[in-house]
C-alpha cells in the first residue's frame, strides 16, 4: 500500500499546447509509477478552459467532481454535464472537454497507455466557435 498524502501531490499548469486556458493536473496514479499501464489524474479548469482535440489508444473515462463540464466528440453536438456524471470516449475517439464559462469545473480522467506506454494523441486547440457551438 502506499498513501500520498495530498501536500505531496504533484499538481502541474496544463501545458498551453494542450490546453486553453487555467488548468491544473494532478497526478494521482500513472506518470509517477513506471511501467504503470494506468494514468488517472485530476484536472481542475478554470471557467472557459478546456483540452485541445485529443484521443485515446484505449479509451478514457471521465468523472465530473464538481461544477459543469463542456464534452464533445468530433462530427456530434457540444453536450453538458454535470458533477456525479461519468463520459466514456470511445478508443480512438476524437473529442475535448473542459469547463462551461460560468464556473470551474474538476474532473477525475483514467485511461490506459498502449504498449508503446502512450496514453493520450493531442491534436488542434479547439477554436472558441467550437467551445461556444
Amino acid at each position: 500500500m502506499k498513501i500520498t498524502r495530498a501536500a505531496d501531490l504533484v499538481s502541474n499548469r496544463g501545458p498551453a499546447a494542450y490546453f486553453t486556458g487555467v488548468v491544473r493536473v494532478d497526478e494521482l496514479a500513472g506518470a509517477a509509477a513506471p511501467g504503470s499501464a494506468v494514468r488517472v489524474v485530476r484536472v481542475a479548469f478554470e471557467p472557459g478552459a478546456r483540452t485541445a482535440w485529443h484521443t485515446h489508444p484505449h479509451g478514457q473515462i471521465l468523472q465530473i467532481l464538481n461544477g459543469v463540464a463542456r464534452v464533445q466528440r468530433a462530427g456530434e453536438p457540444l453536450l453538458e454535464v454535470q458533477a456525479g456524471d461519468a463520459v466514456w470516449f470511445e478508443p480512438g475517439e476524437r473529442h475535448w472537454h473542459g469547463a462551461a464559462p460560468g464556473g470551474p469545473m474538476v474532473h477525475l480522467a483514467v485511461q490506459l497507455a498502449d504498449a508503446a506506454g502512450q496514453n493520450v494523441t493531442w491534436l488542434d486547440h479547439v477554436t472558441d466557435a467550437e467551445y461556444g457551438a
